[in-house]
């Protein structure tokens, strides 16, 4: 949702006779792509000009000769309904598995507060006027590391390609999604590297996977900041997404945390809500995940919360939360596997915190190396 964020962004402000270049790398591939637009937070209709997809170049360069027209409902403009979403037409794009691709979006009228993710760990462009066909960068001039409207990219297979769904759809149902917060989205990677958990999942698996991860979410309550809670999200950010079989949940750090930090002198203002939160109530919220899961005949995977000792998230009810939701994770047997990320990440001699070779220097979030140990344990629990 609109908000100022940890970086400087165009959430509040919006746009008017711009393009945002977008650019996120495609885990599987094929020769038909597609994408979905979402103005969930927006309080008017989002018209948008026009759009195109194109392979990625470098920066905000695309490949010559690979510039697609894309249409909503046969039409090169569209208008997406305040709190609403839209699926573009396919188009015909050959991807490989792991390359980027780039979505501009030519926005001509005023839009007001624009729906965004806050920390993409990519880097978004914008330019003055209508530059959705340019294949140089040179319009793009400012930059940030957020993702505007833009809700997904799906790549499948033409009717030529056996597709398992049709023209368009996805190939088969070996997707998997992780959910989860900022230890999801990938704070504390490298920006432009694509180095998040989930980026080397896809790698090690050569499975699809999407990244459904929001910094500084919550499982039991909403936040002005970090969006809806867990439990309301889960139908559109995983029941929702085509072709998955699999969903990992790691979530729950926050919810104990917050309070925690609240504690301290100066606690971040975008901490809220920060109620004390049991092991009680994170597992009724870890059950009602599982059961809409399993309703969809989906795979649900528990992950261990981290070890956190010396983050602002730490504390006595903190420790003694995480430590009760881990062994319920580990030993109830209601998650159809789990992949026990405590003990991978561990410091040896200090098994409450995070190994410094995995850590980044918050001591919560895992480091590039942290990541690629995360995407390991998760590869080895699903059998890869």
């Amino acid at each position: 949702m609109p908000s100022t964020g940890f970086t400087p962004n165009w959430s509040q402000e919006g746009f008017s006779h711009q393009s945002v270049r977008q650019v996120v790398r495609a885990t599987k591939g094929g020769d038909v792509i597609r994408i979905r637009l979402s103005n969930a937070y927006g309080t008017s209709p989002l018209n948008i000009t026009g759009a195109t997809i194109a392979r990625t170049a470098q920066g905000a360069a695309v490949e010559k000769g690979s510039v697609r027209r894309l249409t909503f409902d046969g039409r090169g403009s569209a208008e997406v309904p305040a709190h609403g979403e839209l699926r573009s037409d396919a188009t015909g794009l050959r991807l490989k598995r792991l390359e980027s691709v780039t979505v501009t979006l030519y926005l001509a009228g005023t839009t007001g507060p624009a729906t965004f993710h806050s920390q993409g760990w990519a880097d978004t462009y914008r330019a003055g006027g209508d530059h959705r066909s340019d294949t140089a960068a040179r319009a793009y001039t400012s930059r940030t590391q957020s993702w505007y409207y833009l809700s997904g990219v799906e790549v499948g297979a033409s009717q030529g390609e056996a597709s398992a769904q049709g023209a368009g759809g996805p190939t088969g149902h070996d997707g998997i999604v992780v959910f989860g917060d900022s230890l999801t989205d990938g704070f504390g990677s490298t920006p432009r590297t694509n180095r998040r958990y989930s980026d080397a999942l896809a790698e090690l698996t050569g499975r699809p996977v999407v990244n459904a991860g929001i910094g500084g979410n919550l499982v039991l309550n909403d936040s002005a900041w970090f969006g809806e809670r867990a439990t309301a999200r889960f139908r559109r950010d995983v029941l929702d997404q085509p072709g998955i079989s699999t969903v990992v949940i790691l979530q729950g750090v926050n919810d104990i945390g917050f309070s925690e930090a609240a504690t301290r002198p100066d606690p971040p203002a975008t901490y809220k809500p920060a109620p004390t939160v049991s092991s009680r109530e994170l597992i009724a919220a870890y059950r009602e995940l599982i059961h809409a899961a399993h309703t969809r005949g989906l795979e649900a995977v528990g992950a261990t919360l981290l070890p956190f000792k010396g983050s602002d998230h730490w504390g006595p009810h903190a420790a003694r939360v995480s430590n009760e939701v881990n062994d319920w994770i580990r030993h109830a047997g209601e998650f159809d596997a789990y992949v026990d990320f405590d003990k991978a990440l561990a410091a040896p001699s200090n098994p409450d915190r995070l190994d410094p070779a995995y850590a980044d220097e918050d001591a919560l979030h895992p480091n590039d190396t942290g990541y690629r140990v995360m995407a390991g344990a998760v590869a080895r629990a699903l059998g890869h």
